[in-house]
């Protein structure tokens, strides 16, 4: 664990004698590389097809699992970079309460974009700036594609409510449990 202690000359950096510190590029590079394996580490549980995993942790408790939020949480991540893309999962878990793995992917896809603009020598504020462009662009095209629902429209909500149900356990009874939340 590193700390910053308050030295006679200004902040002196304290680190483990097998901690390594690293700068610029190098540094860029790793945590690009730490956060792009979290998001291969999930990317195979996605969707209906997705593959099954089974973690076995330090006392030997067995947890088999397809959901990525599982997963996420149940690993021990120890690379600041790794864990952001925890945290995005566990965010994405807290305010949607689906698509985290999804969120992963797609945040481990941007990276190895990203990456790939590095190594052709774009700036990484050119890179930033070209992202923050297109979740605007992205913003915009969903607001104009998107249909205002009135809470009397009984019809579109059943469908909105089955339809968000399809990805969970409960998928077999979303028609039911849709006519109970409507």
């Amino acid at each position: 664990m590193a700390s910053i202690q308050q030295g006679p000359n200004g902040p002196v950096l304290v680190l483990k004698e097998s901690a390594l510190q690293q700068k610029g590029k190098d540094a860029q590079q790793n945590n690009i590389a730490a956060a792009k394996l979290v998001a291969e580490l999930v990317k195979s549980s996605l969707g209906p097809r997705g593959l099954d995993k089974m973690l076995v942790d330090s006392l030997g408790d067995v947890t088999i699992t397809n959901d990525g939020a599982t997963i996420l949480k149940e690993i021990d991540v120890q690379h600041p970079a790794a864990k952001m893309m925890v945290e995005i999962s566990k965010t994405v878990d807290n305010e949607v309460g689906d698509g985290t793995t999804s969120s992963v992917v797609f945040g481990g896809a941007l990276l190895a974009k990203a990456e790939d603009l590095l190594k052709k020598e774009v700036h990484s504020s050119t890179i930033i700036e070209g992202y923050q462009n297109a979740a605007e662009k992205t913003l915009e095209i969903y607001s104009e594609l998107s249909n205002k629902i009135k809470p009397d429209d009984r019809e579109s909500l059943l469908k909105i409510a089955t339809t968000s149900m399809q990805s969970k356990l409960i998928s077999e009874d979303s028609g039911s449990l849709s006519k109970i939340v409507v």
